[in-house]
């Protein structure tokens, strides 16, 4: 099955929470639809992903990707233009989910680099994990006037049977962008890693604790049904 195929299959799952009215109030009084412990196996080859209404937004992921890879916790001047990034950082422009910082930068002890070494050393290893949240989060996510709780937990990478497994935690993730932003993320580290390792290619596992739709984008969901019924 393509992660096409795969993703319109979770877009069927959300309409049928909305049509039920299965509503979760969120802390803004807004309603969303949500499935607590959602998995999910999709290809790392295809990182963008068209449901019709509904596309990976490459020009966005392509910026976002461009901030990751500098590493710089602050959203200006790279991220200004983005609504979301200026909500939710400090008065001076600070933020905490930077994924390419928490990965590659030596303030958070090289992340990428430890599950590259082990695996190279070890390819049967269990410890090749890259931890992007960190305990002290309960105080920095609203350091400072932020709204920034880092929503990746860590991803965990095996090599069996001579191909790269890749899988997520993620404690809470928005469908209808947060989870297509992030997707091409991690295929990008994905694809770099494989590469380096010079393994076979395997999948990317999702497990997120919280996947969910906001009431403000019921009607993206009615619209990615209603196209493929037609």
């Amino acid at each position: 099955m393509s992660n096409d195929d795969y993703i319109l299959d979770v877009v069927k799952e959300f309409n049928l929470q909305i049509k039920n009215k299965n509503f979760v109030i969120d802390k803004t009084g807004v309603k969303t639809v949500e499935f607590i412990n959602y998995n999910m196996s999709l290809d790392p080859e295809f990182p963008l992903i068209d449901l019709g209404p509904k596309k990976t937004n490459e020009k966005y992921v392509k910026k976002e990707l461009q901030w990751y890879l500098s590493q710089d916790l602050n959203v200006y001047p790279q991220m200004s233009d983005v609504k979301i990034w200026t909500q939710v950082c400090d008065k001076d422009g600070n933020i905490n989910s930077n994924y390419g910082w928490c990965i590659f930068n030596e303030q958070n002890y090289n992340q990428y680099d430890f599950v590259k070494n082990e695996l190279q050393l070890n390819p049967c290893s269990r410890r090749a994990c890259m931890i992007y949240n960190r305990p002290s989060m309960t105080k920095d996510y609203n350091k400072n006037g932020r709204s920034d709780y880092m929503c990746t937990m860590y991803v965990s990478c095996f090599i069996r049977n001579g191909k790269l497994i890749y899988n997520i935690k993620q404690r809470s993730c928005d469908f209808i962008y947060g989870f297509f932003n992030d997707f091409a993320w991690h295929c990008y580290v994905y694809n770099k890693l494989q590469k380096e390792l010079n393994c076979g290619i395997g999948v990317i596992n999702y497990n997120i604790d919280s996947f969910h739709v906001y009431e403000r984008h019921f009607d993206i969901i009615d619209n990615i049904v209603n196209h493929f019924n037609s």
